[in-house]
Protein backbone atom coordinates (compact mmCIF):
# COMPACT_ATOMS: atom_id res chain seq x y z
CA UNK A 1 0.00 0.00 0.00
CA UNK A 2 1.34 3.40 -0.90
CA UNK A 3 1.16 6.07 1.79
CA UNK A 4 2.77 9.44 2.40
CA UNK A 5 4.52 10.12 5.69
CA UNK A 6 6.37 13.42 6.18
CA UNK A 7 5.84 14.26 2.48
CA UNK A 8 7.69 11.10 1.36
CA UNK A 9 5.90 8.18 -0.35
CA UNK A 10 6.30 4.69 1.11
CA UNK A 11 5.13 1.32 -0.16
CA UNK A 12 4.21 -0.50 3.04
CA UNK A 13 2.86 -3.99 3.61
CA UNK A 14 1.62 -5.56 6.81
CA UNK A 15 4.32 -8.25 6.55
CA UNK A 16 6.98 -5.61 5.97
CA UNK A 17 5.95 -3.71 9.09
CA UNK A 18 5.93 -6.95 11.13
CA UNK A 19 9.44 -7.78 9.88
CA UNK A 20 10.73 -4.25 10.59
CA UNK A 21 9.39 -4.30 14.15
CA UNK A 22 10.63 -7.81 14.92
CA UNK A 23 13.10 -7.62 17.80
CA UNK A 24 12.35 -3.95 18.55
CA UNK A 25 11.64 -3.40 22.24
CA UNK A 26 8.55 -1.18 22.77
CA UNK A 27 9.11 2.14 24.48
CA UNK A 28 6.75 3.34 27.18
CA UNK A 29 3.45 4.41 25.63
CA UNK A 30 2.50 7.97 26.56
CA UNK A 31 0.20 8.82 23.65
CA UNK A 32 -1.25 7.10 20.61
CA UNK A 33 -0.19 3.50 20.09
CA UNK A 34 -0.41 0.60 17.66
CA UNK A 35 -0.62 -3.13 18.39
CA UNK A 36 1.95 -5.07 16.37
CA UNK A 37 2.00 -8.77 17.08
CA UNK A 38 1.31 -9.02 20.79
CA UNK A 39 3.09 -5.78 21.69
CA UNK A 40 1.89 -2.21 22.10
CA UNK A 41 4.19 0.38 20.50
CA UNK A 42 4.03 4.19 20.47
CA UNK A 43 3.08 5.29 16.94
CA UNK A 44 6.07 7.61 16.74
CA UNK A 45 8.46 4.72 17.48
CA UNK A 46 6.85 2.62 14.74
CA UNK A 47 7.03 5.52 12.29
CA UNK A 48 10.71 6.05 13.04
CA UNK A 49 11.53 2.38 12.48
CA UNK A 50 9.53 1.84 9.28
CA UNK A 51 10.46 5.16 7.60
CA UNK A 52 13.99 5.57 9.00
CA UNK A 53 13.14 9.24 9.58
CA UNK A 54 13.49 11.31 12.71
CA UNK A 55 10.22 11.17 14.63
CA UNK A 56 10.07 14.96 14.69
CA UNK A 57 9.60 14.92 10.90
CA UNK A 58 6.14 13.30 10.89
CA UNK A 59 2.97 13.30 12.95
CA UNK A 60 1.47 10.44 14.88
CA UNK A 61 -1.67 10.86 12.81
CA UNK A 62 0.18 10.06 9.58
CA UNK A 63 1.50 6.81 11.03
CA UNK A 64 -1.83 5.94 12.66
CA UNK A 65 -3.66 6.34 9.33
CA UNK A 66 -1.12 4.15 7.55
CA UNK A 67 -1.18 1.44 10.23
CA UNK A 68 -4.99 1.43 10.30
CA UNK A 69 -5.14 1.04 6.51
CA UNK A 70 -2.75 -1.92 6.79
CA UNK A 71 -5.07 -3.58 9.31
CA UNK A 72 -3.25 -2.91 12.58
CA UNK A 73 -5.19 -1.94 15.71
CA UNK A 74 -4.44 1.62 16.76
CA UNK A 75 -5.36 3.17 20.10
CA UNK A 76 -5.71 6.76 21.19
CA UNK A 77 -3.87 8.19 24.16
CA UNK A 78 -6.87 7.57 26.45
CA UNK A 79 -7.06 3.88 25.52
CA UNK A 80 -3.32 3.33 25.84
CA UNK A 81 -2.99 4.72 29.35
CA UNK A 82 -2.67 2.12 32.10
CA UNK A 83 -5.77 1.62 34.22
CA UNK A 84 -5.67 3.30 37.62
CA UNK A 85 -5.03 1.08 40.59
CA UNK A 86 -8.13 0.08 42.55
CA UNK A 87 -8.79 1.84 45.85
CA UNK A 88 -8.05 0.11 49.12
CA UNK A 89 -11.05 -0.48 51.41
CA UNK A 90 -9.98 2.48 53.57
CA UNK A 91 -9.63 4.79 50.54
CA UNK A 92 -12.97 3.58 49.18
CA UNK A 93 -14.77 4.23 52.50
CA UNK A 94 -13.13 7.65 52.80
CA UNK A 95 -14.17 8.55 49.24
CA UNK A 96 -17.75 7.43 49.92
CA UNK A 97 -17.91 9.61 53.05
CA UNK A 98 -16.32 12.53 51.23
CA UNK A 99 -13.65 12.85 53.88
CA UNK A 100 -9.95 13.19 53.08
CA UNK A 101 -7.71 10.42 54.36
CA UNK A 102 -5.84 11.34 57.52
CA UNK A 103 -2.21 10.26 57.73
CA UNK A 104 -1.48 7.69 60.40
CA UNK A 105 -0.25 9.13 63.67
CA UNK A 106 3.47 8.80 64.12
CA UNK A 107 4.49 6.62 67.00
CA UNK A 108 7.70 7.13 68.66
Amino acid sequence: MRCVIARFPFDLTKGGVLDSMKGVKPETVTGDSVVIGRRLYPVKQVGEVITRQDRRDFTGGEVTRAMTRLGFTCRGAEESAPAPLPLTPLENASAMLGEPLQPAAATG
